[in-house]
């Protein structure tokens, strides 16, 4: 791309997220904080597990302790058989001697084997609950959110890393923290054995451990700074693979030939990231090639101890088998540990994503509802009404005052971005008032149970949810408790939006799969899917209905059906309150109320010939569009 000095697609963020300030702390921090942080993930996936399934997880900690025991019990009968062996005497008779031990010995590693699958067994048994309490949490977390929350784009970003990365992680660390577990065990029970046979054994042991562990912590850290390094490129690397994948993107891309240019831009961030993997590859490398060399050393000046131990005869040579034999099991254990402590730093990053996710998820929570709503809405108000959208200047609605009573048909125009969606979601609670209030027969909605509020509320959507299930179940998704008797309520919301002509071209009917996910499922177009969501909204039956732009991609005769059935001069009814969002004003002529927004603010409201004779902005909209049906001369 000759000439582009900016990024193509999005643009590099001039600041840190707020939910991954923890990481750029982490990445500037010391040893010590990123070793805490460590600590917290196996901590956090204990108390998960915990809260899966106490049984279980009490089930497997025994279990490590009493196989690290049988360890340390082995490790010591070895050592009896050693001195059985090396003690005066003749061969056959210290054979026979060291038989008992040499039993024990045996025992003790066939033991341990038994306890090893039994581990095994448990965390196959454990994992599994605690992945699914984690994504349980995650999902209930994240249908709890109020709407606005969607709005922020670092938030939702937040979202997405945590729901297509986090959950796998939450799995592979829950089992990577029982075989620490394990190995921190085996460890324990090896230096304890040494400490047993000699109190400067350990220090050997712990020599070889150190390096090790320095480069683990040292490694993450160098980790939790890349993190913070390519949280933009990411971003922006998915947003271009999406645009490359996604079915709803293909026409377009090929239209207008713009593959080639998109590849290169995904090729550049991609190739940017590479070689930031690299960069932190070779780093890695080199920080633990120092850790197992300083770890080598550590080792060897550990056995050189055991010798100079033995030839000063500070432990029996008898013992001195026992003794190497712990420091070898030590060693392992210490590879093992260094190795899932790695893994565990790695799953911890997207651990923290996911705590700061659920964390982030309940400060967006509206607060406990303090009021009762008396009933389906019979006056709505709202009053001085303000609402600006996250990391925005300007509000998207200011100032807003409207009154509106069952059985009105209400219609909010303008022009684009004059804030008549955000209107419209604020009037149903949707959205909460920055400032000023939305009351509902005096009830105040900030107060009351979104859910009973929104129980109340069927909204139509210009982009409607394509339901992956049958067409029957798309338009009852709407109320599937509704009672239906012969589907009478079904087939009357099909006739009025016209989605029963949707319907009668299905090759099943209604049992047909709306989506080419499955066999036999289909697809439909833009107009069909919107008669479909008219429908949904229809056979919900509330009392506060919103159609916003509910029409945008029907033929003329299908859009006059539809907003004849909305204005509640056919079909349903109108014993409701009805709010429609449109640009076409042919539609809106008939509305008891015309609501003109402008850059957020009300400008005008009124019936229609009452604004067309008021020659303001109104009017203004409505002759450019008549003008397009009118024939010159």
């Amino acid at each position: 791309m000759v000439g582009v000095t900016t990024p193509l697609i999005g643009v590099e963020d001039v600041k840190t997220p707020a939910w991954a300030v923890g990481y750029e702390n982490a990445a500037a921090a010391g040893l010590r904080t990123v070793a805490r942080t460590t600590l917290r993930t196996s901590g956090l996936l204990v108390g998960w597990a915990w809260r899966a399934s106490p049984r279980l997880t009490l089930l497997t900690g025994v279990v490590q302790l009493v196989a690290g025991a049988v360890t340390a019990f082995g490790l010591l009968a070895t050592a009896n058989v050693f001195t059985s062996l090396l003690e005066q005497g003749p061969t056959p008779e210290r054979l026979l001697g060291a038989l008992p031990g040499l039993a024990l010995v045996v025992a003790a590693y066939a033991l341990r084997g038994l306890l090893d699958s039994a581990v095994a067994t448990v965390q196959a048994a454990l994992v599994p609950l605690v992945e699914r309490r984690a994504q349980d949490d995650l999902h209930a977390a994240v249908l709890g959110l109020d709407l606005v929350a969607f709005d922020d784009a670092d938030f939702t970003e937040l979202v997405d890393r945590v729901a297509e990365q986090s959950i796998t992680r939450i799995r592979m660390g829950t089992n990577v923290t029982g075989d620490l577990l394990a190995s921190l065990v085996s460890m324990l029970a090896a230096v304890v054995t040494a400490g047993l046979l000699h109190p400067l054994l350990p220090l050997a042991v712990l020599a070889a451990a150190a390096p090790q562990g320095w480069a683990t912590l040292t490694s993450a850290r160098a980790g939790y700074q890349t993190f913070v390094r390519t949280l933009s490129r990411v971003r922006r690397m998915g947003v271009t693979g999406h645009l490359i994948t996604h079915r709803d993107n293909a026409a377009e891309l090929r239209a207008f030939t713009a593959e080639p240019v998109l590849l290169a831009e995904h090729r550049r961030i991609s190739g940017e990231l590479a070689e930031e993997a690299v960069r932190l590859g070779h780093r890695r490398t080199r920080i633990q090639l120092a850790g197992r060399t300083l770890s080598g050393v550590g080792t060897a000046a550990g056995y050189a101890l055991l010798g100079a131990l033995v030839y000063v005869a500070a432990i029996p040579l008898a013992l001195a088998g026992a003794a190497a034999l712990a420091m070898r099991i030590a060693g392992q254990a210490v590879s093992s540990t260094v190795y899932e402590s790695n893994q565990l730093v790695d799953a911890g990053y997207y651990i923290e994503l996911y705590r700061t996710c659920l964390a982030g998820a309940a400060g967006r929570r509206r607060p406990p509802p303090t009021a009762v709503l008396r009933g389906d809405p019979e006056v709505v108000t709202l009053t001085d009404v303000a609402f600006r959208y996250p990391g925005a200047e300007e509000p998207a609605v200011d100032g807003v005052s409207v009154t509106m009573r069952r059985g009105e048909v209400i219609a909010l125009v303008g022009e684009n971005g004059s804030g008549k969606s955000t209107l419209a979601k604020l009037m149903v609670g949707l959205y909460v008032a920055e400032r000023g209030r939305v009351d509902w027969d005096g009830v105040d909605l900030a107060h009351a149970d979104p859910a009973d509020v929104l129980s109340r509320v069927a909204v139509v959507l210009q982009e409607p949810v394509h339901w992956p299930t049958s067409a029957e179940n798309n338009v009852r998704i709407g109320r599937l408790d509704r009672a239906d008797d012969g589907d009478a309520a079904r087939d009357a919301a099909a006739r009025d939006s016209g989605a029963d002509a949707v319907v009668a071209e299905l090759p099943d009917g209604w049992p047909t799969v709306l989506s080419r996910e499955f066999q036999a499922g289909r697809d439909l177009s833009g107009g069909q899917w919107q008669r479909m969501s008219v429908a949904r909204g229809l056979y919900r039956d509330a009392p506060f209905v919103v159609a916003d732009e509910p029409t945008a991609a029907l033929d003329a005769r299908a859009e006059h059906a539809v907003f004849a059935t909305l204005h509640g001069r056919t079909g349903a009814g109108a014993d409701r309150i009805t709010v429609l969002v449109t640009h076409r004003l042919a539609n809106v002529r008939y509305a008891d109320r015309i609501l003109v927004l402008d850059r957020g603010r009300l400008v005008e409201s009124g019936r229609h010939d009452e604004l067309i004779a008021l020659g303001g902005v109104y009017q203004e909209l409505f002759a450019l569009q008549a003008s397009a049906y009118t024939v010159d001369a």
